[in-house]
């Protein structure tokens, strides 16, 4: 009994400061964003918007799922830390010298020669993060989500700056980009400063066969979903033009913005939290169930909201400039609403070691998700037909995503359906209100206002009344917290 609370009490104190890290956090970036996004044109956004794929793409393979093979072995040495540090400095630099001599021809496929010094300077920052990326894990690993947020938090605000300062001062496109190496040069630096750890072994082949065995097949599964997560931004960009792609990019981006912060902090805390209890299997579901409960409350409501408000948010906030972003956005919102659950059955299937199932799903769902999204951009020639693929390939690939959870722990789509569905119900309302408000005030800043409260309230009372589980947990949680203050 005394371990299940220690575990409780380790996934309220996660989930606390990884929140304090993605809100705060998040809250310093979307004031920046908007603030460059007046101050910046979509076709200089689209210029960056280009480089998305590139940058994922290196990523995936300077990580190659070693940090989450670090996370799930218990059992994990010196040596294999170590190891995944010279892996992640040698194969940075490795992919950057590619990019920095492929730059000329990216910049001659796309007809933009400014590219080839963007390419060039921009992806320094992969070389820089991968000096901090094995610290940042351990982080991850022992649940020090308070050291995290202060680097965030830091570096987020002084990087932004930056890029507001210089996007003044009429340096464009650089804005954006001396923003992300300021960006990575202060996480590295803070990462460096408040972790202190450096690598105390050489790089051992033993090592990184033992890791290896798990980390390849998540390394696959990264990169397609890596490719797929960006390849249309660069199709755009090049089937149409980059000011497109910064209608599209800013659309995304705010999906990701508000999505991510739910959804990255419950599967930062679950995966190396559940990892722990992987072989108890009754433990796993009983902590799951919740995990679920809780992503729904909180993602379905906000998700909703955000399709409900994209018009007084993007005329009020950005002007008119990027009015083409509203419908894109709000179509985008239905794919995005299941992220939350769909990355909670992935850090299932990773928890239990099944690697192999997390590749296999994602050849699967992307071999629909190419076809659908492909399709719809051959037949139409739409970047909206292309997002409204997007967001029918998000129910199907939750759909998916259940076969495995119900073979693994008897918990499959209609039993998490069945969890999560009165929040799903509630958030339809938090929809119609924030709608009726976007289309009936012409103020868009009355607007905004009035969808957040009334719409607000109204989730709020319906949860109350309705007793769901996750808002009394957190309402909970909420008095015992000021309980210990007061």
């Amino acid at each position: 009994m005394s371990e299940q609370k220690d575990i409780k009490s380790m996934a309220v104190h996660g989930v606390a400061w990884t929140m304090a890290e993605k809100y705060s956090g998040q809250l310093i970036q979307f004031v920046i964003q908007v603030i460059l996004a007046r101050l910046l044109t979509p076709s200089e956004y689209g210029l960056i918007g280009v480089l998305a794929i590139f940058i994922a793409i290196s990523t995936v393979f300077i990580d190659g799922g070693f940090s989450a093979a670090l996370v799930q072995y218990k059992d994990r040495s010196d040596r294999d830390v170590s190891t995944v540090f010279y892996l992640n400095v040698g194969l940075a630099t490795v992919i950057y010298l590619l990019l920095f001599f492929a730059a000329p021809w990216i910049a001659d496929f796309y007809e933009k020669p400014i590219l080839t010094s963007i390419v060039r300077v921009y992806c320094l920052t992969l070389i820089i993060s991968s000096f901090a990326s094995t610290s940042q894990t351990l982080l991850t690993i022992n649940l020090d989500f308070k050291t995290t947020t202060k680097i965030s938090l830091i570096a987020g605000l002084l990087s932004g700056i930056v890029g507001v300062a210089l996007a003044y001062y009429g340096y464009g496109v650089w804005a954006l980009v001396w923003q992300a190496v300021t960006s990575a040069l202060l996480i590295t630096l803070l990462t460096f400063l408040m972790v202190k750890w450096l690598p105390r072994a050489g790089f051992s082949k033993d090592s990184f066969r033992r890791l290896f065995s798990f980390s390849s097949k998540l390394f696959a599964a990264n990169l397609i979903s890596a490719v797929y997560d960006k390849i249309f931004g660069n199709i755009i960009g090049k089937m149409f033009n980059t000011a497109a792609l910064g209608f599209y990019d800013r659309a995304l981006s705010f999906n990701v913005l508000l999505n991510n912060n739910v959804t990255h902090v419950l599967g930062r805390v679950s995966y190396p939290l559940l990892s722990q209890i992987q072989d108890d299997n009754e433990r796993l579901m009983s902590i799951y169930k919740r995990y679920i409960a809780i992503s729904a409350f909180l993602t379905f409501p906000l998700m909703m909201l955000l399709c409900g408000i994209a018009k007084p948010l993007i005329l009020g906030l950005l002007t008119a400039k990027w009015a083409d972003s509203i419908i894109l956005l709000q179509v985008l919102t239905f794919g995005f609403l299941w992220d939350g659950v769909i990355v909670s059955n992935l850090n299932l299937i990773k928890v239990k070691g099944r690697s192999d199932l997390v590749l296999r799903l994602e050849i699967i769902k992307k071999i629909i998700a190419f076809a659908l999204c492909g399709g719809a951009l051959i037949a139409f020639r739409s970047v909206l037909a292309l997002c409204v693929a997007k967001a029918i390939y998000g129910f199907i690939a939750l759909v998916l995503n259940t076969i495995y959870t119900k073979r693994l722990i008897n918990y499959g789509f209609l039993r998490q359906l069945s969890d999560y569905w009165p929040y799903l119900a509630a958030s339809v309302g938090v929809l119609a209100i924030s709608l009726v408000c976007s289309e009936f005030i012409v103020n868009s800043w009355v607007a905004l206002a009035g969808a957040i409260i009334l719409s607000g309230g109204f989730y709020l009372v319906v949860c109350h009344y309705c007793k769901l589980y996750a808002y009394q947990e957190i309402l909970g949680l909420l008095r015992n917290k000021l309980r210990k203050n007061s």
